[in-house]
């Protein structure tokens, strides 16, 4: 899985700059152990010039009186400790016996390292001749400091250094991470944008306050959109041109049946041959029905939320409707109404929403059942219950209702259609439609949530009109 754009451009600007921070941080290191070295070398070498200054005959005998100045210089507060030694070839004149000597002797101050007692310390050795009876005498002077102090300096020095480098380097995260979550604010609202809309949305997006690099792509998408779109309107051209070419025969063949059932019967055979196309005629009218609609709710979902809407009207006007169906089967069909039932919406949609409702109920509870639509408002939601004692619908099956054409029980007449246009419907209105279990888990109930109708739906409304 490929990591986020801002993790990558985050490696990309910071793996560089704490690769730089850390080899400024390593030379100021250096730069701080060279000059804490320099430094003490220099102490070392002026305590040394000290020492061998003081060197000198004494009835015919080299001797060294050694200055307390020549180590004063070395008191500091980390307890270093700081060895001597006055040397002649053959004798020693001072000092520290262990104090080891450079491996060569020079006529120029040597600056080495050595150990005393397996601790470190840091040396110089500085050679003078003495004359007597115009022979030479070379005298060593070596002056050892243990490396507590250099140690110290270096981190007094350092120190400032390293903390400015990662201030820097923190300040930098920070800045680039509050860079990159505003400069990548329109992305993510582009996102959002695409991710909250409805599936049949297909407008374009808008590409005001986008970055110029983004433009391109949100153009490339819009296109996409456009041909989308195109697709969709010739598809529910199609299936709206093909539905309403077979209405037409198909109400004819039901007409010219219906007659030829009204004649005598020659032959039973031929009875319930004309009854079984009678039946057949009629689901294929039903479907034809339906897949009009289903075109009609498809093209007009953008603007089905227009006018007030009495859901009560909706609901009673739908019952009457169905009322004789109910009567054939014996179902008690009644209702439930509150009041304030006002939606935003289209009348017709609805009134389809409801009936498809009421009838998928008529049609599956059993016979001498009840149907009962109850509608009622919560705060700022109406809510449509359609309220059944039948089979009910098992609960691995209630999502797939919603399918076009699937049908969870064959032996009930019906297209398949109807919830899946009660789907399309509510969304359309901004609502939702689930099913569950009724009560004491018998039966269904149908629950369609809507917005109600609100002051500010008026004034869009009215805005609307003017405009047009």
């Amino acid at each position: 899985m490929m990591p986020s754009l801002r993790a990558r451009l985050l490696l990309w600007v910071l793996l560089p700059l704490a690769a730089f921070v850390f080899l400024t941080a390593s030379q100021a290191y250096e730069a701080a152990r060279e000059t804490a070295s320099l430094v003490q070398d220099n102490a070392l070498l002026a305590s040394a010039r000290t020492i061998g200054e003081d060197v000198g005959w004494q009835d015919g005998v080299l001797v060294s009186d050694m200055p307390p100045a020549a180590l004063e210089m070395f008191e500091s507060p980390y307890g270093d400790r700081v060895f001597y030694k006055v040397a002649t070839v053959d004798r020693l004149l001072g000092g520290s016996p262990d104090l080891p000597l450079p491996q060569r002797a020079t006529g120029f101050p040597v600056f080495y390292d050595t150990t005393i007692d397996g601790e470190p310390i840091r040396a110089v050795a500085y050679q003078r001749h003495l004359y007597d009876s115009g022979r030479a005498y070379p005298v060593t002077v070596v002056v050892g400091k243990t490396e507590a102090s250099r140690e110290a300096m270096v981190r007094t020095l350092w120190r400032p250094q390293l903390i400015r480098q990662a201030t820097m380097l923190a300040l930098a995260v920070a800045l680039v991470l509050i860079g990159l979550t505003k400069e990548l604010r329109p992305l993510m609202k582009l996102k959002d944008d695409v991710a909250d809309r409805e599936p049949m949305e297909l407008e374009p997006i808008r590409v005001a306050h986008l970055h110029s690099e983004l433009r391109p792509i949100v153009d490339a998408i819009n296109r996409c959109i456009a041909r989308l779109k195109l697709h969709a309107a010739r598809q529910r051209q199609f299936i709206a041109d093909a539905a309403h070419q077979l209405r037409t025969p198909l109400t004819l063949l039901e007409t010219q049946v219906q007659y030829a059932c009204q004649r005598e019967p020659v032959d039973p055979a031929v009875a319930e041959a004309l009854s079984g196309i009678r039946r057949t005629s009629r689901n294929m009218i039903d479907m034809t029905n339906q897949l009009l609609l289903l075109a009609q709710v498809e093209s007009d979902a953008p603007a089905a939320a227009q006018q007030p809407v009495d859901m009560a009207a909706v609901v009673s006007a739908a019952l009457e409707e169905l009322l004789a169906a109910a009567l054939r089967r014996g179902i008690d069909l009644g209702a439930e109404l509150g009041e304030g039932l006002l939606v935003a919406g289209n009348e017709n949609l609805l009134g389809a929403l409801v009936a498809n409702l009421v009838d998928n109920a008529v049609r599956y509870t059993q016979e001498g059942g009840r149907v009962t639509a109850a509608c009622r408002r919560e705060d700022d939601t109406v809510i449509l219950e359609v309220i059944d004692n039948g089979p009910g619908i098992p609960a691995e099956n209630r999502e797939h209702v919603f399918e076009r054409f699937y049908r969870g029980r064959t032996d009930v007449e019906g297209t398949g259609l109807g919830l899946a246009i009660v789907r399309h419907i509510a969304q359309s209105h901004r609502g939702t439609v689930t099913l569950a279990p009724g009560p004491a888990r018998v039966g269904l109930v149908a629950t369609v949530r809507l917005p109600a109708w609100r002051e500010a739906d008026a004034a869009a409304t009215a805005e609307s009109e003017e405009s047009a």
